[in-house]
């Protein structure tokens, strides 16, 4: 019996080949992943750019409504801080503010004061809670679903002559306020609600849709908005920006009131994340149970197909030559041949695997040394698959020598 050598190195370090190989799908998709993110992102870029701007002709822009104005005689005034908005604010001025959201809580203080006293037209687009509670004490916001086109059920002359529009978004509760007009009613509550207050009015309009370049012409969504935004001579449409100076205002300083911003980071999630976040987990818990394993013990079930122990045997020694795990494939023949001989020498199987116990036992029975049963039995990986199928035979004609001495 010869004595097995092997290389000081395992055979579970992968060669740099074997792992381009085994990676290389994965980064393809994750090349085709990303490529198919920027395209994405730069064909929305263009649709996203200069959103309700009245200097945009994007779809999303609002340069239509803009120029039509002006063509009536009112002058645009476009402003990105609440400084100017709140300095060109009078009687003879609409003050359009786009996203009343991105107004903090100070922002919103301040502008509602300044829209008091100044008794012109304010209209708010999209104000959702709780922006609208500070803008216009007193109004509600909900959540009225997606745009659709609907009659304005209303005396305000501007819905009547406007007829049928795009609205939606948000409609609006007013708890017992006074001077108030409802139009274009979703579920009941209006998504155009103007609110009365003293010499000037507020305007609420639940979507910003109709302003929308690619929308303007839609049923009577031009009348209504050259209406609601013609009624003074000077028109000032502010855009709030996260750069405002006016944003980092200390709480309760120049034109603030003291109020202070306890909205979490919940808060301002939209309501429809948070629920569709819910349903997604609760979708993950069920499919957890139903793709668990039963509870109790195991039971045995008969295979509709009989597999022979050499096919088994076969398929796995394919799986260990596909991963070059020759160390695994060692261990394995080894411990079964040590499994198999401890009985026959008289060695206990719980010392079957120990070489203190079960080589001394064999060299009695064999009178061979213990250096090459050491090699045989406990050795090192081969080095290579022809080291393998050797010490394969090896472990055969040993077992074979022990079940015939």
């Amino acid at each position: 019996m010869t004595e097995v050598t092997a290389a000081p190195t395992t055979s579970a370090s992968l060669a740099p080949h074997q792992i381009w190989i085994r990676t290389r799908g994965l980064l393809l998709a994750l090349l085709v992943l990303g490529a198919a993110g920027i395209a994405l992102a730069t064909m929305r870029s263009g649709d996203q750019h200069g959103r309700l701007d009245p200097r945009s002709a994007d779809r999303y822009g609002s340069r239509a409504v803009a120029e039509l104005l002006k063509e009536r005689g009112v002058s645009v005034h476009v402003v990105t801080t609440l400084d100017e908005a709140t300095a060109l604010a009078g009687p003879e001025t609409t003050l359009l503010v786009a996203s009343p959201a991105l107004l903090t809580p100070h922002q919103q203080s301040e502008l509602r004061a300044t829209t008091d006293h100044s008794a012109g037209r304010t209209v708010l687009l999209a104000a959702g809670s709780p922006s609208v509670g500070t803008l216009v004490p007193g109004v509600r916001a909900e959540s009225a679903g997606p745009v659709a086109t609907r009659a304005p059920q209303c005396s305000l002359p501007a819905a009547r002559n406007a007829g049928d529009v795009e609205t939606g978004g948000f409609h609006y509760a007013s708890d017992g306020l006074d001077n108030t007009t409802a139009c274009f009613p979703s579920d009941g509550l209006p998504t155009l609600l103007l609110v009365e207050q003293g010499a000037g009015d507020t305007v609420l309009l639940g979507s910003p849709d109709l302003l929308y370049n690619d929308r303007l012409g839609n049923q009577g969504n031009a009348s209504l908005a050259l209406q609601l935004l013609g009624s003074r001579p000077h028109l000032v449409w502010y855009l709030p920006s996260l750069t405002d100076t006016s944003a980092a205002a200390e709480n309760g300083g120049d034109g603030g009131d003291g109020a202070h911003d306890d909205r979490s980071f919940v808060d301002l999630i939209p309501r429809g994340w948070l629920w569709g976040t819910l349903q997604l987990a609760l979708a993950a818990v069920l499919a957890a149970i139903w793709r668990a394993r039963r509870l109790g013990p195991l039971v045995a079930e008969r295979l509709p197909v009989a597999i022979r122990a050499s096919e088994s045997t076969e398929g796995r020694a394919r799986l260990y030559r596909r991963a070059n795990a020759r160390d695994r494939a060692a261990d394995s023949l080894r411990a079964a041949t040590r499994t198999r001989i401890a009985p026959l020498i008289g060695v206990s199987p719980r010392d079957a695997h120990s070489p203190v116990t079960l080589i001394p036992a064999v060299s009695a029975r064999l009178s061979t040394t213990g250096s090459v049963l050491q090699a045989v039995l406990f050795g090192p990986v081969p080095s290579d698959d022809a080291a393998l199928v050797q010490l394969a035979d090896q472990l055969d004609t040993l077992e074979r020598e022990v079940r015939t001495s």
